[in-house]
């Protein structure tokens, strides 16, 4: 029979052996993560132009900037996308390939609605031919404004239904926070693109993408309504590249079309309370909750009473 001293000891040396094997799998991780950030550094100094980035565009944005200011976004834009070449793609291809935006509105009414795109590429057979791309994608970033948010539950209904290739939410994600205590949020949309469509014979490939959208609670505005005007869209092109032995994942960043693209932003104008009313809205609500707590209050002391003198005529 064991003494209690032999158990406590047993229970120590478990305990130990419990922390000296965290300890060790924390270091085995770390030197994972070292060696795979040494490689990510070695593959960079040949040229891998990708390997800098993560899955997502935006999350590399998020992890040197907080917010999504034009300023920070354009600077990440030309210092980090831009200066990322890639060894496998033909010379000014960005320069070839062009991308406008020609028909973009909103669908739908009420607080509930889908903002839609149609999305042409341009392109010359000849300069697309030299693009050795076992698949492509395009990814559609979307800087929506403080007054609406993506529900980024909403949006993996989606990703499950095929709807999109992959699909993610940056930036503000509270999708409780009324307008005016908001930050804008982002998301970023990846879509596949068949190789044949873009190295085939044909000078324009068009796709459309619905993005479902939400209004935030607005603020008081005199007019009764509180009005959200959205950009166009970021575009790029990403595509995995195979040539003699090399490998890399490009990203293209097409030329602006500015012709046939469409010159006016999209406006959402959404409901909201009339600055004017706040002093009535407020003195009814008042009122009926106070009425409310009073009926609540009579009603359990009415219910007390009750009670107690059934009780006393049993007893």
């Amino acid at each position: 029979m064991a003494t209690p001293k032999h158990v406590k000891f047993c229970t120590h040396q478990k305990v130990g052996i419990l922390l000296i094997f965290s300890v060790g799998f924390g270091f085995f991780l770390q030197s994972s993560s070292s060696s795979e950030e040494t490689r990510c550094e070695s593959s960079s100094n040949s040229n891998n132009s990708y390997c800098g980035f993560r899955k997502y565009i935006m999350e590399s944005y998020f992890e040197k900037y907080d917010s999504l200011l034009e300023p920070n976004f354009q600077n990440f834009i030309v210092d980090e996308l831009l200066f990322n070449t890639c060894k496998l793609l033909p010379d000014n291809l960005n320069h070839l390939l062009r991308v406008s935006v020609p028909w973009r509105h909103l669908i739908g009414e009420g607080s509930h609605r889908h903002i839609s795109s149609t999305i042409r590429f341009h392109m010359q057979p000849d300069s697309m031919s030299q693009l050795r791309a076992h698949f492509c994608k395009v990814i559609i970033i979307e800087r929506l404004p403080t007054g609406v948010f993506a529900d980024p539950f909403e949006l993996q209904h989606l990703l499950k239904r095929g709807v999109f290739t992959d699909v993610a939410v940056f930036g503000d994600t509270n999708l409780e926070l009324p307008s005016v205590l908001s930050n804008q949020s982002a998301v970023e949309i990846h879509m596949k693109v068949a190789p044949t469509s873009l190295l085939g014979h044909i000078s324009e490939l068009e796709i459309s993408a619905d993005l479902p959208l939400h209004a935030r609670y607005p603020p008081l505005d005199d007019s009764g309504y509180s009005e959200v005007e959205f950009g166009e869209p970021e575009i790029f092109l990403r595509c995995s590249m195979e040539e003699n032995g090399d490998h890399e994942s490009c990203l293209l960043m097409p030329t602006n079309d500015r012709t046939g693209s469409r010159t006016d932003n999209v406006v959402w104008r959404i409901p909201s309370g009339i600055r004017a009313h706040a002093g009535i809205v407020s003195a009814v609500t008042f009122l009926a909750a106070s009425i409310s707590t009073l009926l609540i209050v009579l009603t359990s002391i009415f219910y007390s009473d009750s009670k107690l003198c059934n009780n006393l005529k049993e007893s």
